[in-house]
């Protein structure tokens, strides 16, 4: 596996969209101008990639120009990290150019550098894990460096100051406090601060052993559905439309996906989650415990839940379906004996830790911790 360094003051990094544009369009400039100041406190030189300010028209339209400057980014010496501006859809559509580019696949393995994202860059972090690059998911540049009440959340800032030392002995614990969604980045959003609740619950064990070990692997609930989910697209039958809009009518999309996955290896195969920790966490779209049954089955026919060590799941984003959600993981795993720590802060709901993958982890659910060994 290759390991990237970690940052310094000086380090130049690229924010990149490889998802949505959001970040070019007129409505975010403040946010933009919020998360540049930023980085430059932390030390850092921020730049954006070629293509990354084209707005969400082109950005959309052209993933070979979101493939581009992701294969410049890698080619580039000065560059020591790689940011994605936000999540979205239609990360899939960029790896063909990638893993069918030899320099590209040369360049990740000659210039390895961070690469941080979450959502719908898992496709990016399973298209580099197959590559033998260590990644790390779990901030973006528009949802948490570029926090627009003033500051970074403390917590997040907090993570995201690991990434200037080596991870080995850090612990993630509970944040004490946990954030509303903010779905607005215009200049009106300048200045406020997200809707915050107090933690309840904390590290939530719900079964198996409350200490287990393995390696660091997964993401998105519904980016990793989807990757698969054509391969069982005639078992969903109805239930498709009424309980997520965006998926519904989308069926060729989802087998174009899933031809894309297969093709170039990009899913992880069952002997390459044996012994692994299975991280997973749901999107925005907050799927339905009907859904989000789905999507585990895929897993689970998968081998997924046959293979790894353990599971932990993150905190759904304001707490919708909270504990509608536990009674699918354990009904869905298989394996009363899994361990399933439940309630981690990664993921879709603020503050957001950073998971690098392939780093093994010690879950201790009763001293409410996460070592990275």
């Amino acid at each position: 596996m290759l390991i990237p360094e970690p940052l310094k003051k000086g380090d130049k990094v690229a924010i990149i969209s490889l998802s949505s544009g959001i970040v070019g369009e007129p409505y975010c400039s403040n946010t933009r101008e919020t998360g540049l100041a930023r980085l430059c406190r932390f030390g850092l030189e921020p730049v954006f990639t070629e293509n990354a300010l084209r707005g969400t028209e082109y950005i959309l339209a052209n993933p070979q120009a979101r493939a581009a400057d992701l294969k410049a980014a890698f080619l580039d010496d000065s560059i020591k990290a790689i940011i994605t501006a936000i999540g979205g859809v239609e990360t899939f559509r960029t790896i063909p150019y990638l893993m069918e580019d030899e320099e590209f696949r040369e360049a990740v393995r000659s210039h390895p550098k961070i690469f941080l994202g979450f959502s719908d860059t898992t496709h990016n972090h399973f298209m580099l894990h197959r590559l033998g690059l260590q990644t790390y998911y779990g901030q973006a540049f528009m949802c948490d460096i570029a926090e627009l009440s003033g500051e970074m959340l403390p917590y997040s800032e907090a993570q995201f100051e690991s990434l200037f030392a080596p991870y080995h002995g850090r612990r993630i614990t509970p944040s004490d406090t946990w954030y509303d969604e903010r779905k607005d980045f215009s200049s009106a959003a300048l200045g406020t601060m997200p809707v915050s609740h107090k933690e309840e619950h904390g590290y939530e064990l719900l079964q198996g052993s409350p200490v287990f070990e393995g390696e660091l692997l997964g993401g998105c609930v519904d980016s990793m559905g989807e990757m698969l989910l054509a391969d069982v697209l005639e078992t969903l039958g109805e239930l498709i439309a009424p309980v997520c809009e965006r998926v519904a009518g989308l069926a060729d999309d989802f087998r174009r996906q899933s031809e894309i996955i297969r093709r170039y290896d990009i899913f992880p195969s069952a002997d390459e989650w044996r012994g692994k920790i299975f991280f997973a966490e749901t999107s925005e779209e907050a799927p339905t415990p009907e859904l989000l049954r789905k999507y585990l089955a895929v897993f689970r026919a998968e081998g997924v839940f046959d293979s790894v060590s353990g599971i932990i799941v993150g905190k759904p984003i304001d707490e919708k379906y909270y504990e509608e959600y536990k009674d699918v993981w354990r009904e869905e795993v298989g394996n009363a004996e899994l361990p399933i720590l439940y309630n981690v802060n990664f993921g879709h709901a603020a503050p957001r830790a950073i998971l690098p993958y392939r780093a093994r982890a010690r879950v201790d659910a009763e001293k409410q911790e996460i070592v990275l060994l």
